[in-house]
């Protein structure tokens, strides 16, 4: 009898300890998710989601941060292309060798300083690029802009001399990343702190929008007759602020006093809770720049601020949808249009052509106050333009609209 009630014992002891190893198990993982045994990893997604997963893998938010290596650096290792020149005695020159890439810096003549090329940053319409010192993560000097095909001096740098010394804070990464462990934590976003190399998930992964998974997976493994999904937040299952909270977490900007860091944040969770606005914020679109603000941009736009729309009104953040302009003018023409007496009226005008791109007129490029691209030598700064949010008639329109053919689509210029 007693033997009896030792086993009834350990097997009520024991139960949960083989349900969470048969988890991880099912899971597929040798160990846990940095982010703790909620986590399931975005690897346990591609089981059931496989089309949704792949289409992903090519989307800005996917690629926003990798391993820097041959496929992920897009500048040329090629002599007579592989430099960028800051003066006739100051050079950076981009090599590559059996141990990786690097960018080496060389002052008249004689090589100062060289780094390894460890992360790549950004990727739509430019690159940079990060190295690790010890367990601190610091920024190349060099990054590439993909819209001249040249290397460039960093945003933001010096235009004279080759830096290696900005350190990379945990402001940068958690927009850029999905994790990563801090060896000091704190709520300071700016503050330099070392990191756990091996805590680090790179791009915007899935459990980073869905919030943690280990559960849904979990359950749906076991329960495969049940198509609904359960244990995981789904965007529809959200209110119309927290879809915009989910979002405007990175693409806010960064003032604000952060209280924790924003790894942390679940796609229901209340945005207050990880950091208070700056009172003194401005609300005047023309005073918001267009890197990173796209959220605060929306919401000052009369087509948010009259309608229900949220950011996935346009985007399908599991598709790369980058340069579908006939596609999102579509999005406009859903809710403006001639028998809702609404629609665009310069279609008098220009007539059907008009419906193939919205965007150009109504969300220009516009040039970033944050990032300017430096070519080397005495060239000018080119401009960094990124598509700005605010939805709007534009005081200065000459609109000029081809009928020309372009994939089979008409092709909408603007001339600014």
């Amino acid at each position: 009898m007693r033997n009896k009630r030792k086993l009834l014992f350990l097997a009520i002891f024991t139960l949960p300890l083989l349900a969470v190893l048969s988890q991880c198990s099912l899971f597929g993982k040798k160990e846990t998710d940095p982010r703790g045994l909620l986590y399931a990893g975005s690897s346990t997604c591609i089981k059931c989601h496989s089309s949704i997963y792949s289409d992903y893998l090519h989307t800005a938010h996917f690629s926003t941060s990798q391993l820097a290596d041959k496929h992920t650096v897009s500048g040329s290792f090629k002599p007579g292309s592989n430099e960028y020149l800051f003066s006739n005695n100051v050079k950076v020159v981009m090599k590559k060798d059996a141990g990786g890439l690097y960018q080496v810096a060389y002052e008249n003549g004689k090589k100062v300083n060289q780094q390894r090329f460890d992360i790549a940053i950004g990727g739509v319409k430019a690159e940079t690029y990060l190295y690790w010192k010890g367990n601190r993560l610091y920024q190349l000097p060099i990054s590439y802009f993909k819209t001249l095909h040249k290397w460039t001096n960093s945003p933001g740098y010096d235009s004279t001399s080759a830096d290696f010394s900005r350190l990379i804070t945990v402001g940068c990464l958690e927009c850029h990343a999905s994790y990563i462990e801090a060896n000091n934590p704190t709520t300071d976003p700016h503050t330099n702190v070392n990191y756990s190399k091996n805590t680090l998930i790179l791009g915007i992964d899935c459990e980073r929008c869905h919030g943690p998974a280990s559960d849904h997976v979990y359950y749906q493994t076991t329960h495969p007759e049940d198509k609904t999904a359960q244990h995981i937040i789904t965007y529809a299952s959200l209110t119309r602020a927290e879809k915009i909270n989910m979002c405007t977490v990175c693409h806010s900007g960064s003032s604000g006093t952060v209280l924790r860091s924003t790894f942390g944040f679940k796609p229901n969770d209340n945005l207050t809770d990880y950091k208070i606005e700056d009172m003194f914020q401005t609300t005047n679109p023309d005073k918001l720049d267009v890197h990173a603000n796209q959220g605060r941009l929306l919401m000052t736009s009369k087509c948010f601020i009259n309608s229900n729309m949220d950011c996935a009104t346009c985007h399908n953040l599991h598709r790369n949808e980058r340069q579908q302009l006939t596609m999102y003018s579509q999005k406009c023409m859903d809710c403006h249009s001639t028998a809702k007496h609404n629609f665009c009226p310069e279609y008098n005008k220009l007539g059907e052509a008009i419906k193939f791109n919205c965007i150009d007129c109504h969300m220009p490029n516009k040039p970033s106050s944050l990032i300017a691209v430096g070519t080397g030598g005495k060239s000018k700064a080119v401009p960094y333009l990124v598509r700005d949010h605010h939805i709007a008639i534009y005081a200065e329109p000459i609109i000029q609209i081809s009928t020309g053919s372009h994939n089979g689509q008409v092709v909408g210029k603007q001339n600014r």
